[in-house]
Order: structure tokens, then C-alpha cells, then sequence
């Protein structure tokens, strides 16, 4: 069932519509203070906005006039530092979420939640006890033990060390895999919304920026604060212009780049437009190329930065002296191809790699 939000308040500050594919997990990205732990704390019910609706298919959790408790939602929520009891033990925590149970079924629930969570042998444990990683699993294991439709995770990775943080990832996506449950997951951390992600949406001063397949989003930016937000550096300016043949080009300084993808009603005029650094190719000097190549540029070379197996790469286009372009290479074809600080070589820019930010700042 998709989750609907439509989420208004003025401290903090929300405007954020969005509807969430059911049995995905989708991933609440932004920088801190965007107000993606408010979206987070409304649909669980614990924050009271100026205007909430928040549906779960037909099931209306607020509206006019409605507001479902947090205890009647099908809801389960790991809040950012896990929020466990320090007086109790592990399955005591996690029978915590199961006093509507009687004591016999709460125990066999709480086990079963405990086995799922992968913390079976830590249940007498309290939670000075128990590592980094524990303490998320309990605090999993205490989220899906009421076997939720949705299950809420704020930052929920935060504070383990990134080689726990790595296996907590297969572990939710394993978990996922056999709940198929709704999971709302709230990160500032790009790649941990890569890895995890099916959905994702890009939050700032508690908007929605762009949402989609997860893949999509972090390829094709609308606009040039999600580029940004996406931590693409090559963003630039041009000047549209349509070529006799009806085409769109892209005028960029002394260069024309044939561009694709663009709506009929695009104007001519100014541009801005974004690449990926993986997305910027290398004319291989030493093969002999024309026309099959899409829009070349040559370029020099200003600055290589080999960061292990791979090369990080800033030329400048010819006849922009003030434009900066990364690519990333191979660190082999960065030592192959001679491309070292002042030297000379030619990039090419792909037209359905060249991406338009079409939608208007936020205000």
C-alpha cells in the first residue's frame, strides 16, 4: 500500500508531498536540519503539524481532524540513537513493543523479532553490553517485533563504524527481502542511499526536491539543487539554441554540443546543465576518431589525483579559462595516455549524457 504524505508546518519548516511505493525501501536524503526527521516524526504521529494527511492506502492515519496515536499506526520506528532502556535486557526492550500481547505471546514474539534481527544469544544482555551493532539490531528487532507495515529508520547507521555500518546494510536488505514491508530510511549519507535504496527523495529546507527509482535520481538531476544536494560538480552555463534542422543545441562558450531529451517547449536561451564526472569519456589518443565521436572538446589537463585504483581528473575546456571539468579515469589510463598536469587532450560529452536542469529553484 503507498504511503501518502502531504506534510505542512512553519517550525519546522515542511511543505512536502510525496507518495512512497509500497514495499520499498525509500530513502529521505538531504542535509542535516531539512527536515527529514520531522517528515519521519509526523508519519509515526509524534509531531502535530499546522496540516497532515498521511495515508496508508485506505487507511487514513491523519487528515482534518484526525490524528490516528502513534500506538494505533502500523508502525515501527528505530529513532537515531536506538532508544533502548538501559535497565533492561535485550528482549526486555524488545517486549517493550508488545504490552498489548499477553506475557506467553510476547515472549515467543519478541524471539522470533530477536532471530530476525540476527542478535539470538544477546536476549539477557543490557545495553552497555552489547557493541554498536548490537544495539541497532535490538533496536530493529524491537521495530519489527509488532510486524509493522511500515518500519521508520532515522539515521539508524550513524553511530558504527563503517565496516559494521556495511554489514547492517546486507543485513536490512536481507530483512527486507522477507518482511517485504514499507521502510522509510532517513540519511545525509549519498552512498548509503545508493546501496540501500529502491526510491529515493531529495529533501531540503523540508521540500521535495526530485523523487523516483533511485537510480534515476542520482543520474539525472531537474534541477540544479539536486545536483548539488547529489554532490555533482560539473554543473554549467549555456546558451540553447535550435539548429535549422529543429534540433536542440547547446552553445557553450566556443563549443556547440548537440544535446537530446529536451521537451518541445524549452525556450531558447540560457541553460543550465549538469554531467557526471564518470560521464565525461577520454579520446583515446592513441585511436584515430571524427565524427562517430559526440561532441568533442579538447581540454588541458590542470590537476590528477589518483585516489587508489581510480583518478580523479580537472581539465579546462578550450576557451573557457574560468570552467573547471572532473572526470574520473582509471588510475592505468591516467598513466597510459599521459595525461598529466598540462598536457593537452580531448573529452568527449555524450548528448544523452549532458542533463538540462529545468526546474526552478526553491525559495
Amino acid at each position: 500500500m503507498t504511503l501518502a504524505l502531504d506534510l505542512r508546518h512553519d517550525g519546522p519548516l515542511l511543505d512536502f508531498r510525496a507518495e512512497l511505493p509500497a514495499g520499498r525501501i525509500t530513502a529521505l536524503l538531504g542535509p542535516s536540519g531539512g527536515g527529514k526527521t520531522s517528515i519521519l516524526r509526523a508519519v509515526a504521529g509524534l509531531l502535530r503539524l499546522r496540516h497532515a494527511e498521511v495515508r496508508l492506502g485506505e487507511t487514513v492515519w491523519n487528515t482534518a481532524g484526525v490524528h490516528v496515536p502513534t500506538r494505533e499506526r502500523s508502525i515501527g520506528l528505530v529513532p537515531q540513537h536506538y532508544g533502548l532502556f538501559p535497565h533492561m535486557s535485550a528482549r526486555g526492550n524488545v517486549e517493550t513493543a508488545l504490552i498489548h500481547l499477553p506475557p506467553e505471546a510476547r515472549r515467543a514474539r519478541a524471539e522470533r523479532a530477536i532471530a530476525l534481527a540476527h542478535v539470538a544469544g544477546l536476549e539477557e544482555r543490557r545495553p552497555h553490553e552489547l557493541s554498536g551493532g548490537q544495539k541497532q539490531r535490538v533496536a530493529l528487532a524491537r521495530a519489527i517485533a509488532r510486524e509493522p507495515e511500515v518500519l521508520l529508520l532515522d539515521e539508524p547507521f550513524s553511530a558504527v563504524d563503517r565496516s559494521t555500518r556495511k554489514r547492517l546494510y546486507v543485513e536490512l536488505r536481507r530483512l527486507h527481502e522477507q518482511l517485504q514491508n514499507t521502510i522509510v530510511l532517513v540519511t545525509h549519507d549519498l552512498d548509503e542511499a545508493a546501496q540501500l535504496a529502491h526510491h529515493l527523495c531529495l529533501v531540503r529546507h523540508g521540500r521535495l526536491l526530485q523523487s523516483g527509482p533511485t537510480s534515476e535520481v542520482l543520474t539525472r538531476p531537474r534541477c540544479e539543487q539536486s545536483a548539488r544536494l547529489l554532490d555533482i560538480p560539473n554543473v554549467f552555463s549555456g546558451q540553447l539554441i535550435r539548429a535549422a534542422d529543429g534540433r536542440h543545441q547547446l552553445q557553450w562558450g566556443p563549443h556547440t554540443l548537440r544535446v537530446s531529451g529536451l521537451p518541445d517547449t524549452v525556450a531558447d536561451g540560457a541553460l543550465r546543465w549538469a554531467v557526471l564526472p564518470s560521464n565525461v569519456l577520454l579520446a583515446r589518443p592513441d585511436k584515430p576518431w571524427n565524427s562517430h565521436l559526440e561532441n568533442p572538446v579538447p581540454a588541458q589537463v590542470r590537476e590528477v589525483i589518483e585516489l587508489g585504483g581510480e583518478a580523479v581528473v580537472r581539465v579546462t575546456p578550450a576557451g573557457l579559462d574560468d570552467v573547471a571539468v572532473q572526470l574520473r579515469l582509471p588510475a592505468r589510463a591516467v598513466r597510459r595516455y599521459g595525461v598529466e598536469p598540462g598536457h593537452g587532450i580531448v573529452v568527449c560529452l555524450r548528448t544523452a549524457d549532458i542533463v538540462p536542469l529545468l526546474d526552478p529553484p526553491l525559495r
